[in-house]
This record gives structure tokens, sequence and C-alpha cells, in this order.
């Protein structure tokens, strides 16, 4: 709630010169937009400055260095690092060796965590909640980390959790063994339909083919849902769309002009959140 309240009083002003002299590493061995765009304008916003690297391939990664030697080297020259990267539990690696703050921007199939604070905060924004609401999770439930990391968060709130996927990319066990411990309640479905109109919140995301190494797997999945105007019909007024971007096909254009489509807002979102945490762990608010 802290960085939640910190990221609302960023969204109301920022401070031009608050990180000035500070240097941001953004690290994204994995392609990003929203993420690696947002850290890096969040941090020019702050006044402070970046070295970044795009694609593995231009790093010394393609000449097979090891994670934890590119933090050592990357640590010497900035303040802070935000990192993607294919291998799960890469940001916890780095945090071990690094002297710096690290800063997870996916971590493969694994977690999404500041991904997690901008969806909360988005959630909050529209509900003026994030006590006991009702909350889908629908897709790529398997290897989707942002649901991953977002199930944490709303069983701690006391959500109600629907999980809509195909059998095949439901919910990872460990997950909802975590969640029971939680004493989450939740369940999982394979339609959305009779669903709709309990929901506050429907988190769509789309079917990650590049998580997939058979093709003919993602070709029967590909489609499974696909968010349509006749799909919102009877949903609660306070209803609201969330997806982590980007989509593909799963949110069908038309539901762009609703006024239950939140997801471009959520990813504005984004760089408020990533204000908040840049400024946090620096010891600046």
């Amino acid at each position: 709630m802290h960085i939640l309240n910190t990221a609302k009083k960023f969204k109301i002003k920022v401070n031009p010169i608050l990180l000035k002299h500070k240097i941001l590493a953004s690290l994204f061995f994995e392609p990003s937009t929203r993420t690696r765009f947002s850290f890096e304008s969040a941090m020019e916003r702050l006044g402070g400055s970046i070295i970044s690297l795009a694609e593995a391939k231009s790093s010394s990664a393609s000449k097979g260095e090891s994670v934890s030697d590119s933090i050592k080297i990357v640590d010497k020259y900035c303040d802070v690092i935000a990192m993607r990267h294919s291998l799960e539990g890469s940001a916890r690696l780095a945090s071990e060796v690094s002297n710096n703050p690290i800063l997870n921007g996916g971590d493969g199939a694994n977690q999404h965590p500041t991904q997690t604070f901008l969806d909360l905060f988005s959630i909050l924004e529209t509900q003026k909640k994030l006590k006991g609401l009702n909350v889908a999770l629908v897709g790529d439930l398997k290897y989707g980390r942002t649901t991953h990391s977002l199930a944490y968060a709303l069983g701690m709130f006391g959500a109600r959790l629907f999980f809509i996927a195909p059998p095949s990319l439901q919910m990872p066990s460990y997950v909802t063994h975590d969640l029971k411990k939680l004493k989450a309640k939740y369940s999982t479905h394979t339609e959305p339909e009779r669903i709709m109109p309990k929901l506050d919140i429907f988190y769509a995301t789309r079917i990650q083919k590049e998580r997939f190494g058979d093709p003919m797997e993602y070709e029967k999945v590909k489609d499974a849902y696909i968010i349509t105007n006749k799909l919102l019909t009877k949903v609660k007024k306070n209803f609201k769309i969330l997806h982590p971007l980007p989509r593909v096909n799963e949110i069908n254009y038309e539901v762009d002009n609703t006024p239950y489509a939140y997801y471009f807002e959520q990813a504005n979102n984004g760089l408020f959140v990533r204000e908040a945490l840049l400024a946090l762990v620096l010891g600046k608010v």
C-alpha cells in the first residue's frame, strides 16, 4: 500500500530532479515494450540517467557470459538495475550478487512483480478498494507470469479468484498450493460466460506462443478466448477489463470503445508505479 500511495502522489505531481545523478541499468534480455519504456521514462522524468540493453544478442550474454557475471559488471556502472530474463529466478540470482537494488521486470514464466503493482494500482483506481473483489484471471495461466504474481497479491486482499483457462494452461499447482496457505478463495473454469455477471475485474492475457515448445499445441489453444461486446451484456457497472499487453486477438477492438476497457490506462499507470519503485529503492521518498 505504501508503494501504491507513493505512485498516486507521482501521478499527481512528479519531481523532475529527484533522481538527478542516479543511473538506471535497464537490462532486458527478453523483448519488452511497456515494461522497459516505462522504467526508462520513469527514470528520465525523475531526472536520472539510463544505460540500456534492449536485447541479449547485443551483450556478452551472446558470448556465453552468465547472468551473475553480467550483473557483477553492470552493477559497477549504475545505482539501480531493472531487468528481464528468460531464466526463472534470474532476478533473485541477480540480487544475490549485486550491491545495488534489483527490480524484476519478469523472470521467464515465473513472476512479474512490478506489473502486479501497476495492476493493483489500476484495480484500486477503478474499484476504490482492493479487498473482497471478484476477479477472473483468463487465458494463459500456466506460463503467464503476470497472473502468478497477481494471484498471490489478490489472495492477500481476500479476493474471490476465478481461473479461466484451457485445461492445459491452468494455474500451476505450486501457485494454487500457496494460495491455499493464504486461505484464498479460488475456482477453476474453462468458460467465462456464467461468471461474467459476478465479476468486478476481468484480467485477460494472451496465449504466449513463445513459451510453447510444440507449435501444434499453441495452435490448439491460441483462440481459446476472444472477448467481444456480446460477452459484456450482463456485466456490473463497475466492471473493468485489464490486460498486461500486448494483445494478439483475445480482446476484439470493438471493446476498446466500451466503458469497461481499462488496459491502456493500466499501461499508463506503469509509469507512476515504476517512478515510485525507483524512488523508494534509492531512498529518495
